[in-house]
């Protein structure tokens, strides 16, 4: 702990060095402290990675070992045999696509609705919408629990679905964006030219939502596919499982296979990862639009 604190400190003056030599001198400094930033955030996924390929007493060794090992195969035939994951998987894939698809769909036209009509009372509805997200989930767990009881989703993925597909945060930010970016005399354009609301919206505006349900999509995705709460009350037979409650199955008082743990972890992460490459640039596209104005 010494050393590393002597490595920190020596870092800090050698940058705050940097940074005083000018221009160049500040670059330098700025995307060594990006560079520093970066690793620190890579390290526990490249630790998880490593570690699905250790044993388990190899796991525990220290100083840590840091080097991909050769127990991978063991670790997949021993994940195999306590789990089911590729049907977790599948189950984790069927709620949150669903999930994502339907919020992307009522979100976009609630927030269209906000930000391009005028009706009455919508500063008063919009101001209650803004409120709910103001109550902190936990406070709702019981009244969502006693109504999926009586709606008898129990065991049934529409529990996790339905409910929070309509969300405060999406139709928030659906609405700041139709605002900033959705120029009203394209819609005005359209409907000269005769075509409905629904073909306005589907055909005119979802294109150039395009960033903006690029970046909910993947906040929304990360959020369902590590859903654990909801889904621990809900889903109460393995065949069901999610892969958190999958993961959280594997875990027992009588000694754990961390190896085995460590992997099905990595393959539950690949897919988060997946989809933010693969959507990364809408993904920022659609943080930074309307930042600025002209």
């Amino acid at each position: 702990m010494k050393t590393l604190l002597l490595i920190i400190a020596i870092a800090a003056v050698v940058l705050i060095i940097l940074a005083r030599t000018g221009a160049v001198g500040k670059k330098v400094a700025l995307y060594v402290i990006l560079l520093m930033i970066a690793f620190i955030m890579l390290l526990p996924f490249y630790m998880m990675f490593v570690m699905s390929t250790l044993k388990t007493n190899e796991i525990y060794s220290f100083p840590p070992i840091l080097t991909f090992g050769s127990n991978l195969a063991e670790n997949f035939k021993n994940m195999t045999a306590a789990v089911n994951l590729p049907r977790a998987f599948l189950n984790s894939c069927i709620v949150t696509f669903c999930y994502v698809i339907l919020v992307l769909f009522f979100c976009s036209i609630g927030g269209y609705a906000f930000s391009v009509y005028d009706f009455p009372g919508k500063n008063l509805l919009f101001a209650i919408l803004l409120g709910t997200m103001m109550i902190p989930a936990t406070a709702s767990m019981i009244p969502w629990f006693i109504m999926m009881s009586k709606f008898g989703w129990i065991n049934d993925y529409k529990a996790l679905i339905i409910p929070s597909c309509a969300n405060a945060f999406g139709i928030f930010w659906m609405r700041q964006y139709c605002q900033n970016n959705v120029p009203k005399a394209l819609m005005e354009a359209a409907r000269i030219d005769g075509c409905s609301e629904w073909t306005i919206f589907f055909h005119v505006i979802a294109p150039i939502l395009k960033p903006a349900y690029a970046s909910l999509g993947i906040m929304n995705f990360v959020n369902q596919w590590n859903e654990f709460t909801q889904a621990l009350l809900i889903l109460r037979k393995e065949k069901y499982y999610t892969l958190p409650l999958l993961l959280r199955s594997m875990v027992s008082d009588r000694g754990n296979d961390y190896g085995a743990i460590m992997l099905a972890s990595t393959c539950a992460v690949l897919p988060l990862l997946i989809a933010f490459l693969s959507a990364s640039k809408f993904f920022m596209d659609g943080l930074t639009a309307g930042a600025v104005k002209e």
